[in-house]
């Protein structure tokens, strides 16, 4: 087996990965770039399973890197799209409180988007929430005008064909199977050829903690994916859903709720739920694998985690097994739609770092090495802030390596 050798290697060809890779490439002709991804072809995965949309950045901290990065990522990505002719549209979304109890959270969502800098951010009443969206239902409501839809695997395709002409080489149907660091290089190992590099760069998503336990860092986080279920709604019922209609969320946790999201495709996708599955690529409901739910459950975090979400957990299964549950609760926001207007859809997987108290991240983690930069934490909304991550990491790359 012969060693090839590169100065930088990305591993992971998700929509993160793809963005570090190209603007890395783009800065430093001439340099040998290269990234392995495991599959036989680019953003299998979280990229091209998540539901498009092009988030606003209400819902996250002020100050936090999900918040700068979204907000900040937003305009990127936009600009990107108009230069490169890929279409995106800006369906708009609201955010329906239902209860008198959302309502203090609702309130919190509008000053982080004031804070973070959304524009065009409102609250409304009933009556402008049915001009927007004359089927939903709520007491109060966020209207954000400018939350857009994308198709996500296109941009990723986009980003890799500016990589590969940038010089950089993507090598598809590479697995990492061990990486082995000496004085002034690293040997990756895996089932095609071995790669000598100076610097690595981890975007390995649902592997992510994997690629970071092979460099002996980031012992105290595994990343754990959940599932979420999509039902798609009939196509003589779209004219139901104008935009996006989303529930307020509960700010204990990362997930937003089963909502309703018009794809760029015209469709209309109803979900997802989270729950646990038992194996990294678990897309569907009898997925287990022993390895990766061994790993789970002796991680010192599994237990706390447990015993925080353990009745989210129960009534996300729940919801995921009666589809009268799922149905019930899309009525909330849409009372008119019925389970005769839903088809099963397809599935998702998010990759949620757990730290070893069991808190589930919340925010964005990108983790330093002399040699390396591991991405742990990156889900929703990594991929509307894909090309904000790619050049933060551009940019510690350059400090940390001297690129």
């Amino acid at each position: 087996m012969k060693s090839l050798v590169y100065d930088v290697t990305i591993v992971g060809g998700g929509i993160i990965g793809l963005s570090v890779a190209k603007q890395i490439s783009e800065i430093n002709p001439g340099m040998k770039i290269v990234l392995l991804e495991k599959e036989q072809s680019i953003g299998l995965h979280q990229t091209g399973h998540n539901s498009g949309v092009i988030h606003s950045g209400v819902y996250y901290r002020p100050g936090t890197q999900k918040a700068r990065f979204c907000t900040y990522g937003v305009k990127l990505l936009k600009d990107y799209c108009l230069k490169n002719g890929i279409n995106y549209y800006e369906c708009g979304k609201v955010v329906v409180a239902t209860e008198v109890s959302e309502l203090e959270a609702l309130h919190t969502l509008y000053s982080r988007g004031k804070e973070n800098g959304v524009p065009d951010i409102q609250m409304i009443g009933p009556e402008r929430l049915k001009e927007i969206e004359p089927n939903a239902r709520g007491i109060e409501a966020l209207h954000l005008p400018n939350t857009a839809v994308v198709d996500f695997p296109l941009v990723a395709s986009s980003y890799a064909k500016d990589f590969e002409t940038a010089g950089g080489s993507i090598l598809t149907d590479t697995r990492v199977c061990k990486i082995s660091s000496y004085s002034d290089e690293l040997v990756i190992e895996t089932n095609q050829d071995d790669i000598k590099t100076k610097f690595l760069i981890n975007c390995a998503g649902l592997y992510a903690d994997v690629i970071s336990k092979m460099m002996q860092t980031d012992q105290d986080v595994r990343i754990f994916p959940f599932r979420g279920d999509y039902y798609v709604l009939k196509p003589d019922k779209r004219n139901l859903v104008k935009g996006l209609i989303y529930p307020v969320p509960n700010p204990k946790y990362p997930f937003l709720g089963v909502h309703f999201t018009r794809g760029i495709d015209g469709g209309v996708e109803a979900g997802p739920n989270a729950v646990l599955s038992w194996a990294r690529e678990g897309y569907s409901k009898m997925s287990f694998s022993v390895k990766d739910a061994m790993e789970m459950v002796t991680f010192s975090g599994f237990l706390p985690m447990f015993g925080k979400t353990w009745k989210l957990g129960l009534v996300e299964l729940r919801r995921a097994l009666l589809k009268n549950v799922f149905v019930r609760d899309l009525q909330r926001l849409l009372p008119v739609i019925s389970s005769d207007d839903l088809l099963a859809g397809g599935s998702g997987l998010r990759a949620q770092a757990v730290d070893n108290r069991g808190q589930l991240l919340d925010d964005f983690v990108i983790r330093e090495q002399e040699n390396a930069i591991h991405v742990v934490n990156a889900p929703s909304p990594g991929a509307t802030a894909s090309l904000a991550i790619g050049a933060h990491i551009a940019s510690l790359a350059k400090q940390n390596f001297g690129l």
